[in-house]
C-alpha cells in the first residue's frame, strides 16, 4: 500500500532535501526513522527538492508499506524518534499509483526578510538594511504573468527538459518590519525563487528599473538577472493536488 506524509522542516541543519553521499539530507534522516519503526528498508518519494538550508512549511513524501498502520500512534512515534526541526503532520493512505512529484498541480514558496537587524530570525529570514521600493517590485513581479520562459532565473547546469512555468501569483506583502514575496507556479526551476527575489530587490533598490526587468525576462540568459538571495529566508510553503 502507499502511503503519503505531510511534513515540516526548518533546512538549517540539512544539506537539503534529497539524500546524497557523505551529508546529512532530510530525506535520509526521515527513511532511517521510518525503517527502525517499520522494521525494514523503507525509501521515500519527495515531492521535489530544497536546496542546502532552505525551510519547508509543508512537504509531502510517499512509500509504499504492505501493512496496516495506526496513524495518530504512529505519527506520535515517528515524531519521538526524529530531531526536533522535523515534524510530521499527517500519514494517510492513497492509492497506489498516487505520486507526491508528479501528480502536484502547484507549488508555492514564500521568501521572508527583515527590514533591519533581528538576532532572533538571523535563521530565518535575509536581513536588509537598504530601503526598499515594495510598489515597484509588485509591478515588476507582475510582469512574470506574462512570459512563460524562465530560463534567465534558472541555474545554468541543469538537465531540465523545458524551462516553462506558468507563474500564477507573484506578490511582496510587508507586515511591520517584515517582507514577504509570495509566488505561486505549476512548477519551478532550480534556484528560480531566489534568482527572482535577487532581481526584484535591484528593483526595489533602484538598481534595476521595471523595464530592465522585463528585458531580463526576455533575455532568457542567467547572467543578466540579479544575484541569488541567501537560502535561509526561503520556504516551501504549499503543495497541491487534485485530490487532497
Amino acid at each position: 500500500m502507499r502511503y503519503f506524509i505531510e511534513l515540516a522542516y526548518k533546512g538549517k541543519n540539512y544539506f537539503g532535501w534529497q539524500r546524497q553521499p557523505n551529508q546529512i539530507s532530510v530525506q535520509e534522516v526521515i527513511e532511517e526513522k521510518l525503517s527502525v519503526l517499520l522494521r525494514g528498508k523503507i525509501d521515500i518519494v519527495g515531492a521535489g527538492r530544497t536546496d542546502t538550508g532552505v525551510h519547508a512549511k509543508q512537504m509531502y513524501a510517499h512509500f509504499d508499506f504492505e501493512g496496516v498502520i495506526e496513524f495518530e500512534k504512529f505519527i506520535f512515534k515517528l515524531n519521538s524518534f526524529l530531531p526536533k526541526d522535523i515534524s510530521i503532520n499527517k500519514i494517510f493512505g492513497v492509492t497506489n499509483d498516487a505520486h507526491t512529484r508528479f501528480d502536484a498541480t502547484s507549488r508555492a514558496y514564500e521568501y521572508h526578510i527583515s527590514l533591519g537587524k533581528n538576532p532572533f530570525l538571523i535563521d530565518s529570514t535575509f536581513q536588509i538594511f537598504h530601503e526598499l521600493d515594495v510598489d515597484k517590485m509588485n509591478e515588476a513581479a507582475k510582469l512574470m504573468y506574462d512570459y512563460t520562459n524562465f530560463k534567465c532565473f534558472s541555474k545554468s547546469k541543469t538537465d531540465v527538459r523545458t524551462y516553462n512555468c506558468d507563474v500564477m501569483n507573484a506578490i511582496w506583502v510587508k507586515k511591520e518590519n517584515n517582507l514577504i514575496f509570495y509566488v505561486k507556479a505549476d512548477r519551478f526551476l532550480r534556484n528560480m525563487v531566489r534568482a527572482i527575489v535577487g532581481t526584484l530587490l535591484e528593483v526595489g533598490k533602484g538598481i534595476k528599473t521595471i523595464e530592465d526587468f522585463r528585458k531580463v525576462l526576455e533575455s532568457k540568459d542567467r547572467r543578466k538577472a540579479g544575484t541569488s538571495v541567501p537560502a535561509q529566508g526561503l520556504y516551501l510553503a504549499e503543495i497541491i493536488y487534485p485530490y487532497i
